[in-house]
């Protein structure tokens, strides 16, 4: 049985405003057999895309130009009280990530991303009811 068949078909949602960062994202999780559906350069951006494509999880980038990933974070959720958003981050447990769990992130990616980690965070957030 192929590893990552529990994988398939789960959809994912990637936000970040740096290109570098949406592409080894994508590739780590499209290697590990999930299914991304989106990928947004703002907050802006983000919440269209996340009413457009529904993804199961949004991996969502704090800092970005204009509309931050809390505010936009906040807007999904308005959206959808049920979205499980990630958020990513390269600043460690710091205020705004701890800001970010108390408006409603399932969990945190850190950068630089260790793919064993993003898997098994990704998979224990899919698993929450």
């Amino acid at each position: 049985m192929d590893t990552n068949s529990s994988h398939l078909h789960k959809t994912i949602m990637i936000a970040d405003d740096e290109l570098f960062f949406r592409k080894l994202l994508r590739d780590i999780l499209e290697e590990e057999g999930f299914t991304v559906v989106a990928e947004a350069v703002d907050g802006v951006e983000a919440v269209e895309r996340y009413c457009l494509h529904r993804p199961e999880i949004t991996i969502m980038d704090i800092y970005m130009p204009g509309k931050n990933g809390i505010d936009a974070m906040k807007e999904i959720l308005l959206l959808d009280k049920n979205a499980k958003v990630l958020i990513c981050s390269g600043s460690g447990y710091d205020d705004d990530v701890k800001f970010a769990f108390k408006v409603g992130a399932r969990d945190a990616i850190l950068k630089p991303f260790i793919r064993k980690e993003v898997t098994e965070i990704i998979n224990k957030v899919m698993s929450e009811k």
